[in-house]
């Protein structure tokens, strides 16, 4: 494969790490992509076709012209398994839509802004605005861990993006680096609503699975619990971690063990966020209720210095917690494990993939996935 792929493929430009590929979501099975559409293609009467920019949750990502209003914007392509039983099709198509208009109903700049959705010859495409930039989890992989002082801007600004979202019903469920843009004008953005959940519109997970990227799940996730807008803290206090520290914080050898360290350990070693330590453990609280709101999460991160900075050498080396799971974790997590349900035959198939630094499985095999 030439170029990495791109989970969500909203960018119009950007380098690519190492880490780069296979930051994916577990949900549902996955579709091989079919041979590339001939460029210049008009989808819809009105988007032409000319470049692939990656391929994502469930589709390919396109860069395209709008020919009506004349700029460029990302449109993105459902792609369905060949053949599919109908009653699949029809719900791919819904989680299509509710994607859609999850990220339609929240109007704030520190959301990726959905354009359009429209139907052509069977296929449904999702139109939208076209970052530039790159992704959160491509800067560290270029830079390393950054700045205690950008990843406290970066925080506030994911914090007023998921205000807004939680504001207009939506709980985001897959706050994580590969879906936060660090535009080149500053702005910072949340992106890829595929699994969000919208509390008027059930069609946009699907019921009864686990879905979300393990590294960045919440506990209540994991366990099946209710999931709500503190499930989006727990997740954006995984992601603050990974930015200043350069992985995430329950980074495991597999899926179990990560979600066994998600439920049951104390985030860490603490090597370089300094000033961020306390926020970023207030917002991983295991339970929901004791979980950092977004008023006391902005707050503490207003009060850190805009030149802090962590010691640049630790004075404290923390061993990372054991990876071994314990007997009242394995308790815990046997139903994801050996279930009697769709999620069983997934957590199997798991053990077939390597991880790359950022907790986030991908296949071994080369060649282009589609979650």
């Amino acid at each position: 494969m030439d170029a990495p792929p791109d989970r969500t493929g909203l960018r119009s430009g950007g380098a690519s790490g190492p880490c780069s590929a296979g930051e994916e979501t577990v949900e549902a099975p996955r579709v091989e992509p079919p041979a590339v559409e001939p460029t210049e293609r008009l989808v819809a009467g009105r988007y032409r076709l000319r470049s692939q920019l990656g391929h994502g949750s469930m589709g390919l990502v396109w860069l395209a012209q709008d020919e009506v209003l004349h700029r460029s914007v990302a449109l993105k392509q459902v792609i369905l398994r060949d053949p599919m039983p109908e009653e699949e099709r029809t719900s791919a198509r819904a989680r299509a839509l509710g994607e859609a208009r999850a990220a339609a109903r929240v109007d704030h700049a520190g959301v990726v802004r959905i354009h359009d959705l429209v139907e052509d010859n069977d296929v449904v495409w999702i139109v939208m605005e076209l970052l530039s930039g790159r992704t959160l989890r491509e800067a560290v992989d270029a830079e390393g861990p950054l700045p205690v002082s950008e990843v406290t801007r970066v925080g506030l600004c994911l914090l007023d993006a998921l205000r807004a979202t939680h504001q207009a019903g939506v709980v985001h469920c897959d706050v994580k680096p590969g879906n936060v843009y660090l535009c080149d004008s500053g702005r910072v953005v949340l992106a890829d609503f595929g699994i969000a959940r919208a509390t008027a519109d059930e069609s946009t997970v699907p019921s009864g699975e686990f879905v979300g990227s393990p590294a960045y799940v919440a506990p209540e996730q994991v366990d099946g619990g209710d999931v709500g807008p503190a499930s989006d803290m727990f997740s954006l206090g995984a992601t603050l971690f990974a930015a200043v520290e350069g992985e995430p914080p329950f980074r495991r050898g597999s899926i179990f063990a990560t979600l066994a360290a998600v439920l049951e350990d104390a985030p860490g070693p603490f090597l370089r966020a300094g000033a961020l330590r306390p926020v970023i453990e207030g917002l991983l609280a295991k339970d929901p209720e004791r979980r950092l709101s977004p008023d006391a999460a902005r707050a503490a991160l207003v009060a850190i210095p805009s030149q802090a900075e962590a010691p640049s050498r630790p004075t404290e080396c923390q061993s990372m917690p054991s990876q071994e799971p314990r007997r009242h974790r394995r308790r815990r997590l046997i139903k994801l494990a050996v279930g009697g349900s769709p999620k069983a035959s997934r957590r199997r198939r798991d053990s077939g993939r390597s991880w790359n630094r950022f907790g986030d499985p991908f296949p071994v095999t080369s060649g282009p996935v589609v979650a």
